[in-house]
């Protein structure tokens, strides 16, 4: 598959993606919670990967700019429907990825990429296009699978097949370890790693990183 079906992936299942119940809503809360502690009222944010919009509408009230963005015209346009029902001052919402946003557009002080990065397809060339849309020491915020972390059963077997036939979009498998190698490559310096989960296995790790 290419970025081009990648992107009508997510534009088929937006409206079922949707309706889908956040897995673990105590571990969402908390990362939400960690995640507005680092902001800064003044703060330029951009989010990436922002879905339907979920996250951006509960964060996006605590800084003075926040542009969320996705692949996905069907994603975008169930955002920009909650948006019009429930206006944030400051929020837009945009079709775009961290490649495609024009130099112009930054610095931010903080970009997040939650379920993101496992996504991508060039993870190291989308850590560092991340590091220059960043201001100096700003920060980078992400909790995506470690695909690698888990069942073999899942990264070899399962998705391959799911990807075979439509099923799924590509997924990049990476260790959490390997993840901070690479952050650390792009010029990031990891100020901390946790664990939000409060039910079942987690392989999500909320990580923060600064620009060096």
């Amino acid at each position: 598959m290419s970025l081009a079906n990648d992107a009508r992936f997510w534009d088929h299942t937006s409206r079922r993606y949707a309706k889908s119940a956040i897995a673990d809503e105590a571990g969402y809360a908390r990362t939400l919670e960690r995640t507005r502690a680092l902001f800064k009222p003044d703060a330029r944010v951009l989010e990436l990967g922002c879905g339907t919009g979920t996250t951006a509408l509960r964060l996006a009230a605590h800084v003075r700019a926040y542009l969320a963005t996705d692949i996905a015209d069907g994603m975008i346009a169930i955002a920009e429907e909650k948006h019009a029902a429930a206006p944030v001052p400051g929020l837009a919402f945009r079709v775009a990825t961290a490649e495609t946003l024009a130099p112009g557009e930054g610095p931010f002080d903080a970009v997040l990429g939650f379920n993101y990065l496992h996504l991508v397809r060039d993870l190291p060339g989308t850590l560092r296009r991340i590091h220059a849309l960043l201001a100096p020491q700003g920060l980078f915020v992400s909790k995506t699978p470690c695909l690698g972390d888990m069942t073999p059963l899942l990264r070899l077997a399962l998705l391959p097949a799911m990807r075979a036939i439509g099923l799924a979009p590509h997924a990049g498998v990476f260790r959490a370890a390997q993840l901070g190698a690479h952050l650390q490559a792009a010029g990031f310096e990891v100020l901390a790693s946790e664990n939000h989960a409060t039910k079942g296995g987690e392989n999500r790790p909320f990580i923060v990183a600064r620009k060096r």
